[in-house]
């Protein structure tokens, strides 16, 4: 099922429904109805400018055909006018919008998980180590996020400022707290990560966009917080070859699989 359009302007009341892709469990792998389904949600990158979904199409499909019910969705973004907190509230609502459609296709709503790229990698790591705190209105009830993946993510907000200040909306320097309220990194470092929380990260070696450092480093500051955390680097693979199927694919369902 497949809904298109750009996500709401600013002045709009976001509508996960108007940028969001459903796929089911194929059904060589589908649950029974009324089953209890985790719930996977794709959120795209585009360096907090672009909300392009299009992208994740094949991850998606190839994930549904695992047996796990998908929404590839999207968020407003700096085109749209929108800054900081907006595009995280926009992640969460995704995530209850995509909880909402597998009760309406028949199942009942398990755990549910981000899978970000990029800056949509950023973005749903934030909202879920920062435990619903930068969460806003939703139009269908807000689930708890148990396990985000960050491909190819930016975690230390400092570290990429002269890219960031359009998202913030203001330069780092005027107003350290606002940036700090949207760093992964410091929410895990002061230990306001959820306990119970699952992290993926996974990031090529090849990225010449994003530093495998960010994913590193992030690893190394959930793991001293007690947040499990599995971070895979892949040889040769490069920022936009790791939303791939053939490349990501596997690792995602697997990890999934150790812990749903």
């Amino acid at each position: 099922m497949s809904t298109s359009g750009p996500a709401q302007g600013s002045l709009g009341v976001f509508d996960p429904a108007a940028s969001a892709d459903v796929f089911l469990p194929s059904r060589a792998s589908a649950p029974d109805a009324g089953a209890t389904v985790p719930v996977v949600v794709l959120v795209p990158g585009g360096g907090w400018v672009t909300h392009d979904r299009s992208g994740f199409a094949p991850l998606a499909r190839q994930l549904a055909d695992d047996g796990w019910f998908v929404v590839s969705t999207e968020y407003r973004a700096g085109q749209d006018g929108v800054d900081f907190p907006i595009p995280v509230q926009d992640v969460v609502c995704s995530a209850a919008y995509a909880a909402a459609q597998a009760q309406a296709a028949g199942y009942t709503p398990g755990r549910v998980v981000l899978v970000g790229h990029s800056a949509g990698g950023h973005l749903s790591t934030l909202a879920a180590v920062s435990d619903g705190v930068l969460a806003g209105p939703c139009a269908d009830p807000v689930p708890e996020i148990a396990g985000v993946a960050g491909l190819a993510g930016v975690y230390d907000t400092t570290s990429f400022a002269p890219v960031m200040a359009g998202f913030f909306g203001t330069p780092q320097s005027q107003d350290p707290a606002l940036w700090a309220s949207g760093d992964p990194v410091l929410y895990a470092e002061a230990g306001k990560a959820p306990q119970d929380l699952h992290v993926l990260l996974v990031h090529g070696d090849a990225d010449e966009l994003v530093p495998v450092a960010q994913s590193q480093t992030f690893a190394t500051v959930l793991e001293r917080a007690g947040v499990d955390v599995q971070l895979d680097v892949l040889p040769g693979e490069t920022h936009m070859s790791v939303i791939r199927p053939d490349v990501v694919a596997d690792d995602i369902d697997t990890w999934l699989r150790t812990w749903l």
